[in-house]
Parts: structure tokens; C-alpha cells; sequence
């Protein structure tokens, strides 16, 4: 198949300082070039674009993640699919509009890693928790089952579960950050993909303070027990932290 031209991994602040044996996309051997004094890791693009399948993203991802282990822990990842024409297309449009702000990205990130945390609860445990602890607002509830309520009492009675509920949640994330953060140069609290999770955020932490971080979130985990369940991600690349702010 002919080349459809440069599909784009990331891009390095330095060359690297032995040989890349990756393949990317297509199985393609990724390689590096230099643009401008930033070195982008790249490989033939056999396809105008590319599917965002499972397949490919994990390509993606994992020549970025082999990267970092092996040769150059410091990067900034590009979005999946980003395939161009040529170098001077990539100059054009990234380089010479953004060259001081993809210094300071470098510099942001040197000596640090992305960490992730999810925090996710059972909805109706915790409801059933929360009543429990909380007799009056339990006896409130169960007087009102069986009658015809009002509007007005319906959304009442819902916006003080709701409420209490929120102050429950309010807390748990509260451990979180009190906990989390002294380790964290930078924090990104980004919205929950799910009903069931309560919390999603993204730490910018030393490379070698990850082993303490890690140790913190088990502590938090063993404090909490079976009320939740924690999605610990201690390595990927850093895509909340390397973000470009719109000229």
C-alpha cells in the first residue's frame, strides 16, 4: 500500500538516544524527525484516517507508553488519528503558532507523570447507608409512603435525600484531595463518565514519588472498604497536562 502521508504519535523535547524499534499503526516502524528543534515520533500513514477502534487506539497508546519507559519520559501526546501531508503542513499549523506555549508544555512536564483516580459507589447502598444513619430523615420518608403528595412534597422530600446524599459525597472527595494532592504538582478534576462515579481526577506527580502516591490511594482504599471501588491508572501519557491553550 502507498503512504497517505505522516500519522503522528507525540513529540519529544530531544532526539532520542538509541534506536527505535516500535511498530505503530499498519505495523508500521515508528520513527523520529526532527521539525524545528521538537522531534516527532511518526510512521507511514497507509490510510487517510483511521477508526478509533480498540485496535488501534491501544497501537497508539502503547508506542507512546514504550516510549516514555524506554527512552524518553518526558513527551507531549498527540490525539489519535492526527495524519499530515508533510513536515511543512506540521510547521504551518502547529510549530510556528504554538512554538513558545509547546516550550513551556515541556517544561511543565519535566521529571513528571500522569496519574489517574476514579472513585466509583453503589447508589442504592449508599442511599440505604445514609438512611440508616440518619433516623429522622428515614422516619420522614417512610410517612410519606402511601399517600398522595404533592408536587411540592415530592420534590421536598427528593431535594433533601438528594442533598444529604451530596454531603456524603462531598466528604469521600474531600479525603481524596486532602490526601492526594500535597503530592500532585498540578490537579485536573475532570467530570465522571459514569452514574456510579463520584469523582475523576488527573495528577501531575515526580516520576519518583508514584510508588508513595500509589501507597496513599491503598491506605484511602483499606479507610473506605467495600464502600467503593477505586480505578487506579499509575501510567499513561500525560493528555490532561499537555493541552495547547487556544491562541
Amino acid at each position: 500500500m502507498s503512504s497517505n502521508g505522516l500519522y503522528l504519535y507525540g513529540i519529544l523535547p530531544k532526539p532520542l538516544t538509541q534506536d527505535l524499534t516500535l511498530e505503530g499503526l499498519d505495523k508500521q516502524p515508528v520513527k523520529t524527525q526532527d521539525v524545528n528543534g521538537f522531534v516527532f515520533l511518526y510512521s507511514h500513514a497507509l490510510q487517510k484516517q483511521y477508526l478509533a477502534s480498540r485496535r488501534n487506539l491501544l497501537a497508539h497508546e502503547r508506542v507512546l507508553e514504550q516510549v516514555m519507559q524506554e527512552g524518553c519520559p518526558t513527551l507531549l501526546p498527540l490525539r489519535f488519528g492526527l495524519v499530515v501531508k508533510d513536515w511543512q503542513e506540521i510547521s504551518n499549523q502547529l510549530i510556528n503558532p504554538s512554538q513558545n506555549q509547546l516550550h513551556q508544555l515541556f517544561e511543565k512536564l519535566a521529571g513528571q507523570r500522569e496519574v489517574s483516580v476514579k472513585i466509583l459507589w453503589d447508589t442504592k447502598s449508599e442511599l440505604q447507608m445514609m438512611m440508616d444513619s440518619n433516623p429522622d430523615l428515614k422516619q420522614q420518608r417512610d410517612a410519606m409512603e402511601g399517600k398522595n403528595l404533592s408536587m411540592d412534597e415530592v420534590i421536598q422530600i427528593g431535594q433533601l435525600i438528594e442533598s444529604n446524599l451530596m454531603e456524603r459525597k462531598e466528604a469521600i472527595i474531600q479525603v481524596f484531595r486532602e490526601q492526594l494532592q500535597p503530592f500532585a504538582k498540578d490537579v485536573v478534576e475532570n467530570e465522571p463518565m459514569m452514574e456510579e462515579m463520584i469523582y475523576n481526577a488527573a495528577f501531575l506527580i515526580p516520576w519518583d514519588t508514584e510508588s508513595a502516591f500509589s501507597d496513599r490511594v491503598e491506605s484511602i482504599d483499606k479507610l473506605f472498604g467495600d464502600r467503593l471501588r477505586i480505578r487506579y491508572n499509575n501510567f499513561t501519557a500525560p493528555y490532561t497536562f499537555a493541552q495547547l491553550s487556544p491562541s
